[in-house]
């Protein structure tokens, strides 16, 4: 075993616990932090993957920026941190179920596509431009539907963080 393979284990061990914490994890607090370990992992990678754009990008926009106002958000909401209540609900199961239906339908649609297959292309020309990858981003038989599903699952987030921070009417 290499020293890469080494370090892409332990890392994806680490990401794989981190990101079970963020969901499973009482404090609001402690689930942001545990949602910057997590995103730290996937920086380290980009590295590993000789993708420093995506890394630094991952850092820069992901770490620094979004998780980072989430943690200022929660801290100087304080009706937040005083929530007592109870933190699941009786249908847990089903959001469960959803979401195993889901990830079996995404590994099903990724098993039949040809660009999941195929080798990557070379995203970056000689020049050094990023042309090649915006290209690659953008078109149907390469990266939209794997781009288009993260932008959903951003709006998702979106939608969750707008329903918590909502006023809950007794």
């Amino acid at each position: 075993m290499t020293a890469q393979q080494i370090i892409f284990l332990v890392v994806a061990a680490v990401t794989l616990i981190a990101g079970i914490s963020v969901v499973t994890s009482r404090n609001l607090i402690h689930s942001a932090l545990w949602l910057i370990l997590t995103l730290a992992g996937v920086a380290v990678f980009y590295v590993l993957l000789n993708a420093g754009f995506f890394a630094v990008i991952q850092v820069v926009v992901y770490i620094g920026a979004i998780a980072i106002l989430f943690i200022f958000a929660v801290m100087l909401t304080r009706r937040v941190m005083q929530d007592t209540g109870p933190q699941s609900n009786s249908y847990w199961w089903l959001g469960a179920l959803i979401a195993l239906l889901l990830f079996a339908g995404i590994a099903l649609i990724f098993t039949n596509w040809q660009g999941f297959k195929a080798l990557p292309p070379v995203m970056l020309d000689q020049s050094g431009k990023l042309v090649q990858l915006g290209l690659s981003l953008v078109s149907p038989d390469k990266y939209l539907l794997p781009f288009e599903l993260a932008s959903v699952l951003l709006v998702a987030g979106m939608i969750g963080a707008i329903y918590v921070a909502g006023e809950k009417k007794q």
